[in-house]
């Protein structure tokens, strides 16, 4: 039977002891697949990729694996100056254009549409969200607020009951608790078919400590969760898997290189053993991936 809980990690070239000592000619990407069902494709919020490149990673990757695919930077509001469309019409019709043969593939599990801190609880904000969700309605989405507005006390249940009216699939996020900027840990569902838990980790003086350009990304994510840690994100993902639906789980803790640790750990704890993965081209040890788990 299908494993219910998923779980990976962001992109698949930026970890190391993945491809350490294999001597392997697979790609990266053929090289992660062994290892874990899901990855959040990120590039795609920088820009939108050509078709070839999906072509590619259909190609290098096994018929169960799925894509967890971020948003575009200018479909969330990110982008500083102008974007290179004429119309927000025009940049939504490019980017299902090119993700509409992963959909078909059947390996587009889901679009991420992560909102900026500054995206707040207000009208106008709520008319987008309706907006966007139209314009990707023939793929399943997945919300991610950064500010605590629609959690607070007034409006939490507001904001869930609109992300299962309007089949967002929500994402609970696991990360510093430092006032507006960020949101709280809540692990409810509110699609039919699946949750999405995101573990951003928990160093709080970094998500405080003021940066320039892109230094946020080295110091931002710089956190290797304890065992208890994740013991507690087990429980609750546990409990969202009991509803008979999809759970998947992303670390997103790798400044320092650790989410593939953390994610291989988090297995291990769950007693999880993945088919149909791709095949491994095992070092001179074999693989000891389980093993640290036992």
């Amino acid at each position: 039977m299908k494993n219910n809980i998923q779980i990976g990690v962001t992109g698949w070239g930026d970890h190391p002891s993945l491809y350490e000592s294999l001597g392997s000619t697979a790609s990266k990407l053929e090289t992660y697949a062994g290892h874990f069902p899901v990855v959040e494709l990120d590039a795609s919020f920088y820009a939108i990729p050509p078709a070839s490149s999906i072509n590619k990673w259909l190609r290098e990757t096994p018929t169960q694996f799925q894509f967890v695919v971020k948003a575009y930077q200018g479909m969330t509001g990110h982008q500083r100056g102008d974007i290179p469309f004429d119309s927000k019409e025009e940049m939504l019709e490019a980017y299902r254009k090119t993700f509409r043969p992963m959909l078909e593939e059947g390996k587009l599990s889901f679009v991420l549409c992560q909102f900026p801190p500054w995206f707040d609880c207000q009208q106008k904000h709520v008319q987008y969200l309706k907006w966007l969700r139209e314009e990707l309605r023939e793929f399943p989405a997945a919300l991610e607020f950064r500010h605590e507005s629609w959690y607070s006390e007034e409006m939490r249940e507001r904001t869930l009951a609109y992300m299962e009216d309007d089949d967002w699939i929500h994402t609970v996020c696991d990360e510093p608790q430092i006032g507006e900027r960020s949101v709280p840990f809540v692990p409810v569902r509110t699609h039919k078919d699946h949750t999405f838990v995101r573990l951003h980790g928990r160093n709080k003086a970094a998500w405080q400590k003021p940066v320039k350009g892109e230094e946020w990304r080295d110091i931002r994510y710089l956190y290797d969760y304890s065992r208890e840690e994740l013991q507690e994100i087990k429980t609750e993902v546990k409990k969202l898997a009991s509803e008979n639906h999809t759970v998947t789980v992303v670390f997103n803790n790798n400044s320092g290189r650790h989410a593939a640790g953390n994610a291989k750990q988090f297995i291990g704890m769950l007693g999880i053993e993945y088919e149909g993965l791709a095949p491994k081209q095992l070092d001179l040890f074999g693989d000891m991936d389980q093993s640290q788990n036992k």
